[in-house]
């Protein structure tokens, strides 16, 4: 149950070329530049509710079962089907434009997205 809890960014790396990549219209970037998203996470077993709270009061809700297929949504407000996956403690998924990996790392929540050569890592602390 590592994940449980609500996170808040501390500090985040990519961020405006991973956005730009994926679609994010520039407007919306500027928002969420210095925004300290939230994320709050139930874990129940292999059962999840992943919440990601964004500026203007735009959330992301996520209801998924590790090896499950899933529907699911990004932060471009696309929906889509998908399977999350536990691999030695890291949550894996792909997107459709990238790939992330979530875990908890140093008492932190770390989510790196990957779109080809361009990384977005995220640094959370709990709170």
């Amino acid at each position: 149950m590592a994940f449980n809890g609500k996170w808040e960014l501390e500090s985040q790396e990519g961020y405006d070329a991973f956005c730009k990549l994926v679609g994010i219209p520039d407007d919306i970037i500027q928002k969420g530049r210095d925004y300290k998203t939230v994320t709050e996470v139930t874990q129940n077993g292999n059962d999840f509710t992943w919440i990601q709270y964004y500026p203007s009061n735009a959330k992301v809700t996520n209801n998924f079962t590790i090896g499950k297929e899933c529907d699911m949504q990004t932060i471009g407000g696309k929906n889509f089907k998908a399977t999350v996956n536990m691999e030695g403690g890291k949550l894996t998924v792909s997107f459709p434009n990238y790939h992330q990996v979530n875990e908890i790392s140093g008492g932190k929540l770390i989510e790196t997205s990957t779109a080809g050569s361009v990384v977005l890592k995220r640094i959370s602390k709990k709170i």
